[in-house]
C-alpha cells in the first residue's frame, strides 16, 4: 500500500467514525425501565399526565416491588386490552400501559409489544427469585469461597516461587553483571544493578497479585444479585477509561495528521534557512551589508520565531486546548514567566542588539567596565571573559549594552595596538636624551612591532618635572601584561645605565646630602 493510499484510508476511517458517532448520538432510545441492575426496555412517550420519565420510574418501582412478593406466579402477569391501551397487570395492579403511539415509535404491533414486555418483566422477576433462593445462595457462596481459595493459593505459590526465582537469578547474574556505564561514567554499579533488578521483580509480583485480586472480585460479586452492581463498577473502572482513550485516539487521528503535516512543512523551511545560514557563515554566499558572523544568531532568532508560529498554528488541534483548565494553566504559567524573566528578557534583547552592533568577536581582547580579558563565549544572555589572571568573569549583556566597551583586538592585526606608559623626569634632563632612552627601551622589548617606530609625547610640563609618554606598537593584545612588564624593565635598565634618575624631584640644584637613586652598573 502506498503512502497516499494509507492517508486516504486513515481519512476515510476517521470520517466514518465521526459520522457514525454523530448518528448514534442523534438516536434517542428513551428512558430506561431498570430492575435489579438490568435494563428491561425503554419508554419514549408520555401518557396522559405522566411524562416518559415518570412512566419509566413508576414501572421500575412496581417491577422491583413485585419481585419481593413471595407468592408471585408468573402466569398471573397478563396483558389486558382497555380501549386504546393495553395494560401489563398483575392481579389487577397495572405495571405499564402501552398506547399505539408507543408501538409505532418502535415499529411494532401493539399487542406483540405488550406480550414481549410482559415476558421480559416475568423473566426478570423469575431470574431474581432464582438468584435469591436460599439453596442457590448457598451454592453460589460455596463457589465464591472456592474461587477465593484458588486466588489465595495462586498468590501463595506466586510469592513462594518468586522469592526462589529472585535468589536463583541473583546467583546467576552476580558474576555476569558489571554495572551500567555511559562512556566512562558508571551510572549504576553491579551491586545497585542487582538491587534494582530485585525491586523490579518485586514490583512485577505486586502488580500480578493486584491483577489477580482485581479479576477475582468481579467474578465473586456477580454470583449474588445484591453485589452484581459492584462487579459492573469494578469492570467499568478499567473498561470505561480504555474505551474513552481509544475513542479519543480515533477522534484525534485527523488532527494528528494535520499536526504532522504542519511540523514537516516547518521542519523543511528551517532546513532551507539553515542551509543559507551556513553558506553565509562560510562566506560562500555574500550579501552586501550582512556580515558572516551574523548568520548563526540570525538563524537562531528566525528559528525561535518559526517555532513560536508553528505552536500557534498547532495549538487549536491539541486535545483539550479549548478547555478552561488548559487555558487557566497556560495563563498562570505565562504570568509566572513574565514576572520571573524580566531581567532575562532584557539580557536577551541586549544580546541580540550586541550581536548586530559587532563590538567584539570571540577571542578579542576587550575591556568591559573594570574587566579586561579575552572574550571566551557570547550567548543570548551573558558574555564570558577570560582575564589575564585566568579568571572567567560572566557579564550580563544588559550591562555591556549600557556601558562602554574597549576592543584592543579590532585593529591590532592590521594597524597595530599602541601601548603607552608615562615617565616623569626633572627639567635638568634634556628632552632629547629622554626620548632616545625611552624609544631604545621600547625597541629592545619583546612583543613590540619593530617595523613601526615608537614615539614619545611630552604630555605635560609640571612645576617640578616633565611628563614623557612612551608609545609603542604591538600586534598581540593577549600579551599586553607581559609586554608592559618587559617595557618597564627595559626603561629601568636603560635609565640606570645612562645615569638618569627616574623621579619627579622636589629638590634644589644643591643636594642636602642624600645619595642618588641611580643604580650603579656594578650593582645592576
Amino acid at each position: 500500500m502506498s503512502i497516499r493510499s494509507l492517508f486516504v484510508f486513515i481519512a476515510f476511517i476517521s470520517v466514518y467514525n465521526i459520522s457514525y458517532a454523530q448518528e448514534t448520538k442523534s438516536i434517542f432510545k428513551g428512558y430506561p425501565v431498570i430492575a435489579h441492575s438490568d435494563t428491561l426496555f425503554f419508554v419514549k412517550n408520555k401518557l396522559g399526565s405522566l411524562s416518559a420519565v415518570e412512566r419509566a420510574e413508576r414501572t421500575s418501582a412496581k417491577v422491583v416491588a413485585l419481585s419481593e412478593d413471595l407468592l408471585f406466579v408468573s402466569d398471573s402477569l397478563i396483558t389486558v386490552k382497555d380501549s386504546a391501551l393495553i395494560d401489563i397487570a398483575y392481579k389487577g395492579d397495572v405495571l405499564l400501559s402501552l398506547s399505539k403511539t408507543d408501538a409505532d415509535s418502535v415499529r411494532m404491533d401493539q399487542e406483540v409489544m405488550a406480550k414481549a414486555y410482559r415476558d421480559i418483566v416475568a423473566e426478570n422477576i423469575s431470574t431474581y427469585k432464582k438468584d435469591t433462593d436460599v439453596t442457590e445462595l448457598l451454592k453460589r457462596g460455596a463457589l465464591g469461597l472456592f474461587i477465593i481459595a484458588i486466588m489465595v493459593m495462586c498468590i501463595y505459590f506466586l510469592n513462594k516461587y518468586s522469592n526462589r526465582f529472585n535468589a536463583w537469578l541473583r546467583v546467576k547474574l552476580h558474576a555476569r553483571i558489571s554495572g551500567f556505564k555511559i562512556k566512562n561514567y558508571e551510572l549504576i554499579n553491579s551491586k545497585n544493578e542487582l538491587f534494582l533488578i530485585k525491586k523490579v521483580l518485586n514490583l512485577i509480583k505486586i502488580v500480578v497479585i493486584f491483577i489477580l485480586v482485581y479479576l477475582t472480585l468481579p467474578i465473586v460479586f456477580r454470583l449474588f444479585p445484591w453485589t452484581k452492581p459492584w462487579s459492573d463498577s469494578l469492570i467499568g473502572f478499567v473498561l470505561n477509561p480504555l474505551k474513552n482513550i481509544f475513542s479519543a485516539i480515533i477522534d484525534f487521528i485527523p488532527n494528528l495528521i494535520t499536526i504532522a503535516v504542519i511540523v514537516v512543512v516547518f521542519h523543511y523551511i528551517k532546513k532551507v534557512i539553515r542551509f543559507f545560514s551556513n553558506e553565509i557563515a562560510a562566506e560562500r554566499l555574500k550579501i552586501n551589508g550582512f556580515y558572516p558572523d551574523w548568520a548563526k544568531p540570525t538563524y537562531n532568532i528566525v528559528k525561535i520565531v518559526l517555532n513560536a508560529f508553528m505552536i500557534v498554528v498547532i495549538w487549536p488541534f491539541i486535545p483539550g486546548s479549548n478547555s478552561e483548565i488548559f487555558k487557566g494553566v497556560s495563563v498562570f504559567l505565562g504570568v509566572l514567566i513574565s514576572f520571573g524573566s524580566s531581567s532575562a528578557i532584557s539580557n536577551g534583547v541586549a544580546g541580540m542588539v550586541i550581536t548586530y552592533m559587532r563590538p567584539f568577536r570571540i577571542g578579542d581582547v576587550v575591556k568591559i567596565g573594570e574587566t579586561t580579558g579575552a572574550v571566551q563565549e557570547k550567548s543570548l544572555l551573558v558574555t564570558r571573559v577570560l582575564t589575564f589572571k585566568n579568571e572567567v568573569i560572566t557579564i550580563p549583556n544588559s550591562a555591556i549594552l549600557n556601558g562602554n566597551t574597549v576592543n584592543y583586538s579590532s585593529l591590532a592585526a592590521q594597524d597595530g595596538l599602541i601601548v603607552h606608559t608615562t615617565v616623569t623626569l626633572g627639567y635638568d634632563i634634556p628632552w632629547a636624551t629622554a626620548h632616545e632612552l625611552l624609544i631604545n627601551a621600547a625597541l629592545a622589548s619583546e612583543g613590540v612591532v619593530k617595523e613601526k617606530q615608537p614615539f614619545v609625547l611630552q604630555t605635560s610640563l609640571e612645576d617640578w618635572y616633565v611628563s614623557y609618554q612612551l608609545n609603542a606598537y604591538i600586534s598581540n593584545p593577549k600579551r599586553m601584561p607581559a609586554i608592559y612588564s618587559e617595557i618597564h624593565k627595559n626603561i629601568h635598565t636603560a635609565f640606570d645605565t645612562a645615569g638618569v634618575e627616574i623621579m619627579s624631584p622636589h629638590y634644589q640644584a644643591i643636594r642636602d646630602g642624600n645619595a642618588s637613586t641611580v643604580v650603579s652598573p656594578e650593582k645592576a
